[in-house]
């Protein structure tokens, strides 16, 4: 959504072999959350969720950034609580977006991720970081406390470890980042690329549609307390038996060959 016939596209596409890469272009901006980036991300989203040849998503930035949050100026140019409410409004149903459409999505980090851009790696389902990448909620150091990252912080690390970032604003290294479970891997900022691809190679090794059942079975159970969670998950277990992809697998698995996925 560029208002300027001239402007640079706010989100960048790249398909490849069942890869997409999406990556935030506002560079100058250190790839803010301003209300059209969020915008074009939630449209692409959606449209990539309705998309079988779509079997990763790979969120990336342009410039120095991955992701600085949101971006205060815009926030300050209307105070407003009508304007306030629609903006983490808008921000929470993307976040939710990242989690139910049926991809896994692998966050790209290659340098800075804070507040809201910290919630977007910890909301991402994957997560690999160069070595340069940083991590932080610095909100409460501008009296706004990183309440909506918050929520995504807490589901992917400890409870102890989130609570400091959120109190301190303290900023992080990506291998801290990694011991405490906000990323899965960190890597020489050359190596991110081959690392990134090679995680996305691996799962698109494997039937979409199973994936695509375990990711929204993987977040409703996280929801469930132990008794309703070994329920539905037995309930899910066997309804991925009906599927051809689960008699192929497993008949490729005793014959001793390799299986022919059919997404079915």
């Amino acid at each position: 959504m560029n208002h300027l016939p001239n402007a640079e596209p706010l989100l960048l596409r790249d398909d490849r072999d069942g890869i997409v890469t999406l990556t935030l272009n506002r560079p100058k901006a250190f790839n803010t959350l301003s209300r059209a980036l969020m915008t074009e991300l939630q449209t692409t989203l959606e449209a990539i969720a309705e998309d079988p040849a779509a079997r990763v998503v790979v969120i990336a930035g342009s410039g120095p950034a991955f992701c600085a949050g949101h971006d205060l100026r815009e926030m300050r140019a209307d105070p407003s609580r009508e304007a306030q409410q629609a903006l983490f409004d808008q921000c929470s149903r993307l976040m939710l977006t990242l989690t139910r459409i049926p991809q896994p999505v692998i966050a790209r980090v290659h340098g800075p991720a804070a507040a809201a851009g910290c919630q977007l790696v910890a909301t991402c389902d994957l997560a690999v970081a160069s070595e340069a990448a940083k991590f932080g909620t610095p909100g409460v150091k501008l009296g706004l406390f990183c309440s909506t990252p918050m929520v995504a912080l807490t589901r992917a690390v400890g409870r102890k470890e989130a609570m400091r970032l959120l109190v301190t604003g303290d900023i992080v290294d990506a291998e801290t980042a990694r011991s405490i479970g906000l990323v899965n891997e960190v890597v020489a900022p050359d190596a991110l690329d081959d690392a990134v691809a090679a995680l996305a190679g691996k799962i698109t090794a494997h039937s979409g549609t199973v994936v695509a059942i375990g990711k929204t079975a993987f977040y409703r159970q996280m929801e469930l307390g132990l008794d309703e969670a070994y329920a539905y998950a037995s309930g899910v277990m066997v309804e991925n038996m009906m599927k051809q992809d689960a008699a192929e697998g497993i008949d490729a698995f005793l014959e001793k060959r390799p299986p022919v996925w059919r997404n079915g």
